[in-house]
């Protein structure tokens, strides 16, 4: 249970339904594939606690939690009090809002006149462990998985000043004090002021306005010109979640009903999308073949739903697959980045085309990371690049690093994943965070079918 997104529940089925005694034996348990097809238990989830017994091992960068292990936790919280509190004021702040990789204690912020009522309810949390302090205006807990939790309740006048405030980052914050002083004005979470009469501090388009700016959005906060730009009309457009079209990077269970599928395609009509990419086959990591079962790939044939086209997808790694089935009839190839590109890039001739490089490990900062090399090699072959969360994607700081090199970003988007699903809305997050607006972001666009290298943004 001190593994982060891990609670009781979850831990008494590990103990009772397959023995296991501890992270060394969970660790080893999903290394043999012991968790796969197991209810409750998909490939995401499976892979978020992967990360959390990763981050056990070799101890969290400054006692942080991947975002992926909190974010599912704070969305039940907000949910649950906005329920519960009777106002939907209720958001999560910090680098959880401003989506950076690695969350310390989580900030959850409501705007109430009865602190006491939002105590009680909080407190009654099933996933509290301890209440460590209670004040006036603020509660801390820990939750069972050892995660820190802020609670403060702040006056419905000053919601957007605390919010501002607690999201942060610091030194974004400490440039917005700097500008309120030159104009007269004092900002801090309870509002801005002008001597002892509060100007702003209602919402954050308020406190951002009395400063003659723009609001800012949340993840790219990190005073890194973001109000340079906003103080002369140039802030990005940042992507949507409704500028998503489609989806490049999708995978059935191993052996899919038509449910299975009729499940994603609905999903993805629903949500509007032009296309659906599945993986209907590949390479393995040990060089096996693999391919949907003959029954999943009729099924998909007989699959023609109005206005959305269904592709297919092989997924391995820079040498096509020739050997199963069901590469007769693809639409384009994955390449997964589990070894160096090779040196110089070049475009292989092998079709179908290659338009997504996914699985991109990392390893030092230097610049032997491997994730330099793919981004180039991507460049190179005119393929997009899967940006998420997770050990195999590139995180923020890696996303940005290729747009700059105008190299186009997909994002993994839940298709038929449960709700709570966390995948999508960081990813997402992600993208923003590196600066990515929709023409940045290959499934924000139409599917491009035909191969060859993008261009090099204009400098």
């Amino acid at each position: 249970m001190r593994l982060p997104g891990l609670g009781p529940k979850t831990a008494r089925r590990f103990w009772v339904e397959l023995g296991l005694e501890g992270p060394n034996e969970l660790r080893d348990a999903i290394a043999a594939g012991k968790l796969v097809d197991v209810k409750g238990f998909g490939p995401r989830k499976i892979e978020q606690i992967r990360t959390a017994l990763e981050q056990a091992r070799t101890g969290p960068s400054a006692g942080r939690a991947a975002i992926e292990l909190v974010y599912p936790i704070a969305e039940r919280i907000v949910r649950t009090l906005r329920e519960r509190s009777g106002t939907d004021r209720v958001e999560a702040a910090g680098s959880l809002r401003r989506r950076r990789e690695t969350v310390g204690d989580l900030d959850v912020l409501v705007a109430s006149d009865d602190p006491e009522k939002v105590f009680e309810l909080f407190s009654a949390l099933p996933e509290i462990q301890e209440v460590k302090m209670r004040g006036g205006t603020k509660e801390t807990v820990v939750l069972a998985g050892g995660l820190q939790v802020d609670l403060r309740v702040v006056e419905p006048t000053a919601f957007g000043a605390a919010l501002q405030y607690f999201t942060g980052s610091k030194d974004h914050n400490v440039h917005l004090r700097s500008i309120a002083r030159d104009r007269g004005l004092k900002i801090n979470e309870y509002g801005v002021f002008r001597g002892e009469e509060r100007v702003g501090g209602q919402t954050e388009e308020e406190v951002y306005a009395t400063l003659g700016l723009p609001w800012i959005p949340p993840e790219i906060r990190e005073d890194r010109g973001e109000i340079e730009a906003a103080a002369q009309g140039h802030l990005p457009r940042l992507l949507e979640e409704r500028d998503l079209v489609g989806d490049l990077h999708v995978h059935l269970p191993h052996s899919p009903s038509s449910t299975d599928i009729d499940r994603c395609v609905a999903d993805a009509r629903q949500r509007g999308y032009a296309y659906l990419g599945l993986v209907v086959g590949g390479v393995a990591a040990d060089g096996a073949p693999f391919s949907l079962p003959a029954e999943a790939l009729e099924s998909l044939e007989s699959i023609r739903p109005k206005g959305l086209k269904v592709l297919r997808a092989v997924e391995g790694g820079l040498v096509a697959p020739s050997s199963s089935p069901s590469v007769r009839k693809v639409d384009y190839r994955i390449v997964c980045a589990t070894s160096a590109p090779p040196s110089p890039p070049r475009v292989p001739r092998a079709e179908p085309p290659i338009r997504l490089v996914a699985h991109l490990a990392g390893g030092s900062e230097g610049t032997d990371d491997p994730r330099r090399s793919w981004i180039e090699w991507a460049r190179t072959v005119g393929a997009a690049v899967e940006v998420g969360p997770g050990p195999d994607r590139l995180d923020s700081t890696w996303a940005r690093r290729a747009r700059e090199a105008g190299i186009p970003l997909a994002l993994p988007t839940g298709i038929g994943s449960p709700p709570d699903e966390p995948t999508r809305p960081i990813a997402l997050g992600f993208a923003r965070r590196a600066g990515a607006g929709p023409k940045d972001v290959a499934n924000a666009g139409p599917f491009r079918a035909t191969a060859g290298p993008a261009p090099r943004p204009a400098r």
